[in-house]
């Protein structure tokens, strides 16, 4: 749950605060909305399909404009798509996904529910969020049913003239299959149900995601009668054009389990000055003026990373909460030469995850111990025995982050940073784990 409250008086000019921080798109209706949104509390939804069982970064972008709409005084719905999650949706996708079962998905949404909670507020009044799953409402449709109430009012020429749809027709590689064509159904149908059950009326969502919100909106009108409203906001790339979060093992995932803090806190430290700026504007809470102040200190000295370290410490901070933070500033010093103590295998797993690693017999530490000479050898970070003996006297190697004081040494369990890890280090930035396992 979100640790400050959200419950505030209804904000004036809640599109204008998000223009300026640059999470508009495209809106259905930009005349009227900043009127509507200032007139009463209104309810306004995004959707989460289940395609794993963590948000990845790029979700970020949706889920803070609900956030930022409930700090604004309105009423936030997240759906997590347990049906729409079955289909797949092709907008964005150069191909068709693999399907899912229904227990894969369950797992997923089990998942996701708790980050979802992070962010939002479902405890503060009138505007406390709310968290449903398509899949209840939709799974009581039969297809006959769902053909003659839902599909007669959507017209295919319509959707033939979406980017999602249109673009993956064009491709001479790989085609659209009829289960993906009907995704467009179900997500404008979402919008009907939550206009239905909770007053829902307007969504927000990805760029790719016009076409989706635009045929909620026509659906609405035939079948209820309403106006409905929407706007997107621009997918999280880079000033090249491609997307922003991707790393070397994969997506950075809002999961500890599957991106430690550590590594999360890191990416943001190594971003692009060129990223910086919008990233400030887009995830933290900081002032419009506060982000305008930080950014020329940062850009006084570059080399110290002041912006960057900001938004690490403010991303950090909304994702892993306190103690995740603590975690990432701790692993960072110590990925900088603070001694290593109380940690475990997966906390200095996910540190140096980037670290050669060797795993060795645990009965190497018994008796009279492993020779640090042999340890750094078979490490890989000495060639030899001789350029071993070099390091250590040379005053250059080091067991948890601690100096080495002779060649004689040691090693022995009471040399384990953790239950079967020894982290070694040769200079200032050479690292090597070696695990000893039973």
């Amino acid at each position: 749950m979100m640790s400050n409250s959200v419950n505030s008086p209804l904000s004036t000019d809640v599109i204008g605060e998000l223009s300026w921080r640059g999470l508009i798109g495209q809106t259905t209706d930009d005349a009227n909305l900043p009127r509507l949104l200032s007139e009463k509390q209104r309810t306004v939804y995004a959707g989460f399909d289940p395609t794993a069982d963590s948000l990845h970064i790029g979700h970020l972008m949706a889920l803070t404009i609900l956030r930022r709409f409930q700090k604004a005084g309105h009423r936030p719905i997240a759906v997590v798509g347990g049906a729409t999650g079955m289909i797949g949706d092709p907008s964005g996708k150069s191909e068709e996904r693999n399907l899912l079962s229904l227990d894969a998905l369950r797992a997923n949404i089990a998942g996701m529910e708790p980050q979802l909670r992070r962010f939002l507020d479902f405890d503060c009044g009138p505007n406390s969020a709310v968290l449903v799953n398509n899949y209840d409402w939709m799974s009581k449709f039969s297809y006959l049913e769902f053909l003659r109430d839902v599909g007669k009012h959507l017209s295919v020429n319509v959707m033939l003239t979406k980017d999602s749809v249109r673009s993956r027709l064009e491709r001479t590689d790989s085609g659209l299959s009829y289960t993906e064509f009907s995704y467009m159904l179900l997500q404008a149908y979402d919008f009907v149900h939550l206009y239905d059950e909770f007053a829902c009326e307007f969504q927000v969502g990805g760029s790719d995601q016009w076409g989706n919100i635009t045929a909620g909106i026509d659906l609405a009108r035939r079948l209820r009668g309403v106006q409905l409203y929407g706007c997107t906001c621009p997918l999280l790339t880079k000033s090249d054009g491609t997307k922003m979060g991707k790393t070397e093992s994969g997506a950075l995932w809002l999961s500890p389990k599957r991106t430690s803090p550590y590594q999360f806190y890191q990416y943001w430290i190594n971003l692009d000055d060129a990223e910086v700026g919008r990233c400030l504007r887009f995830f933290t809470d900081m002032a419009q003026n506060e982000i305008e102040s930080t950014m020329a200190e940062h850009q006084s000295d570059p080399g110290r990373r002041v912006a960057q370290r900001r938004l690490a410490a403010e991303l950090t901070r909304l994702v892993h909460g306190d103690d995740g933070l603590r975690t990432a500033e701790r692993a960072t010093d110590i990925f900088f030469g603070a001694e290593i103590s109380e940690l475990d295998d997966a906390q200095l797993a996910g540190i140096f995850a980037d670290v050669p690693s060797k795993g060795l017999p645990r009965d190497r530490l018994a008796g009279e111990g492993l020779p640090i000479i042999d340890a750094l050898v078979e490490s890989g970070l000495s060639k030899s025995k001789g350029d071993a003996r070099r390091t250590i006297t040379q005053g250059g190697a080091y067991v948890n982050n601690r100096r080495v004081d002779g060649i004689e040494k040691r090693l022995t369990t009471a040399d384990l940073a953790s239950e079967s890890t020894m982290v070694l280090r040769s200079g200032k930035k050479n690292y090597a784990l070696l695990r000893f396992d039973a």
